[in-house]
């Protein structure tokens, strides 16, 4: 969709139609040691708790597949 010339001759549309603005790069915020240590215990409590909650299900699936649960 390089050339729009070829695509529209009529120009139907108007020529600021093609461009587009310059993306603006992120700007990137450093975090310090502290915060990502914080983080990532946020991190190895959700694993944990998945992990917890993952075991409860397998339980539960044995259960129903013996017949235990109706």
């Amino acid at each position: 969709m390089d050339n729009f010339d070829e695509l529209f001759p009529e120009n139907c549309f108007l020529p600021c139609i093609g461009e587009t603005e310059p993306k603006q790069q992120p700007v990137r915020h450093h975090k310090d040691l502290e915060t990502l240590l914080a983080e990532l215990e946020v991190i190895k409590n959700n694993i944990e708790e998945i992990k917890a909650r993952e075991w409860h299900l397998a339980k539960l699936m044995q259960f129903h597949k013996a017949g235990f649960v109706k």
